[in-house]
């Protein structure tokens, strides 16, 4: 039975108000993508059979926020975050209300779905290094580590109950999965916007070209932080395979809608189990080594779910995976926000979501590029070998990283 004391650092984080209703909004937002994200997935492909139409999907959303990252980062460095965050939740909320008002009158082609995705990514663009620094003006430094790991908890459990929920929902129809992911942002909206505003250190200066590339310099300069992110891009850009679900679902495993939200969770369930291990459990020494041989492990089980036609061993594997990304994004999160002066939290943020997307929606795009070419199977299995080389050699590159003993990296 655990003891009270560690009880109140399992829940250290949640001492804060503030940071329940922002980890509530969290929640909610990443609830009502994941229905939106398979939905939109399962009728593109209903309506094209093209894989490569699933890539798409991935690059559409992310181009936004790499065109715009000196903007993004600047403006949550400069404005109250909160607020960016709740209009940028209620921009999508419209563009769900608008996707079902596409469904309702019935689609002829994939055209107009990704011209809202764009809208959703630009969104997407501004909520993320806003969202990323605000939790910091949340909390205090001593219960940060643990407002990661709820925060990832939070964006998890969404990833596991989402994408079932919207596979359910799909199957009533396209419309009613929309319709509750708008419903559900606009509760996001409102509980972020409720939240007193939080003191933050914002930039004074006048913006400048110099000042807008900042957020690059400091990470530049800080080895530890880029060899962090950077390994994240390349490991899960190779690795990646999310776009590639409903093929599997649809056409090797033969499990239907309902079982590409399966396919969907499997890695949330495991990367959940992992981060409430974590709230009690902080990752004290060998930080370094710790998320390298994680990234490995996640190339291995991807190679793993690239080959299996067994239902269950996929469900296995995918959760696997999930648990090993757990453990390196809490790693390189923690580490990432910690290290950054709060003044130049959004710059800093906005690159790193451009790693992230890069890594997630340019990955969703390599897979759906490879599979068309070469095949959905040899395009998994060779991403999955990808990730484990990246793996290996990053830990040449970056020996700082590598050695890297204590998140916070400063004893």
């Amino acid at each position: 039975m655990s003891s009270p004391a560690s009880t109140a650092r399992s829940y250290a984080a949640f001492r804060h108000r503030a940071f329940l209703r922002y980890w509530l909004s969290r929640f909610l937002t990443t609830f009502a993508t994941q229905i939106v994200s398979v939905a939109v997935g399962w009728q593109i492909y209903d309506l094209t059979r093209d894989p490569f139409d699933l890539g798409l999907v991935g690059i559409i959303q992310f181009a936004p926020a790499l065109l715009l990252v000196l903007v993004t980062g600047a403006v949550a460095d400069r404005f109250g975050r909160r607020r960016i965050m709740g209009l940028s939740i209620a921009l999508e909320a419209l563009c769900a209300a608008a996707l079902v008002v596409l469904s309702l009158r019935g689609l002829s082609g994939p055209g107009p779905v990704f011209a809202l995705l764009a809208v959703f990514g630009f969104a997407r663009a501004f909520f993320g290094p806003a969202a990323a620094s605000l939790v910091a003006n949340l909390v205090p430094p001593k219960d940060f580590a643990n407002a990661v790991a709820w925060n990832s908890s939070a964006w998890q459990t969404a990833t596991i109950v989402g994408p079932v929920a919207g596979g359910l929902l799909y199957g009533v129809s396209a419309a009613a999965a929309y319709v509750v992911a708008a419903a559900l942002m606009l509760g996001a909206a409102v509980l972020i916007l409720s939240i007193p505003k939080p003191a933050q250190q914002t930039e004074t200066q006048q913006p400048t070209l110099s000042t807008l590339f900042d957020g690059f310099r400091y990470i530049w300069r800080e080895k530890v932080v880029l060899g962090a992110i950077s390994l994240d891009l390349f490991a899960v850009l190779l690795g990646g395979a999310v776009a590639l679900l409903p093929v599997y679902a649809r056409d090797i495993l033969e499990l239907g809608p309902w079982g590409l939200g399966l396919l969907r969770a499997a890695p949330g369930m495991g990367a959940i189990v992992v981060a409430m291990w974590l709230t009690g459990h902080p990752i004290r020494d060998h930080a370094g080594y710790i998320m390298l041989g994680c990234v490995a492990l996640f190339g291995t089980f991807t190679t793993v779910f690239g080959v299996s036609t067994i239902p269950w061993l996929s469900i296995v594997t995918l959760a696997l995976l999930g648990a090993a990304d757990m453990i390196s994004v809490y790693i390189r999160e923690t580490l990432i926000q910690l290290w950054t002066p709060d003044r130049l939290r959004g710059r800093v943020n906005a690159v790193n979501m451009v790693f992230v997307g890069a890594s997630n929606e340019l990955g969703e795009f390599r897979a759906g590029t490879m599979a068309a070419f070469i095949g959905t199977v040899p395009a998994v299995v060779f991403g999955g070998v990808g990730a484990i080389g990246v793996a290996a050699m990053w830990a040449v590159l970056f020996p700082q990283m590598r050695k890297a003993r204590h998140l916070d990296g400063r004893t």
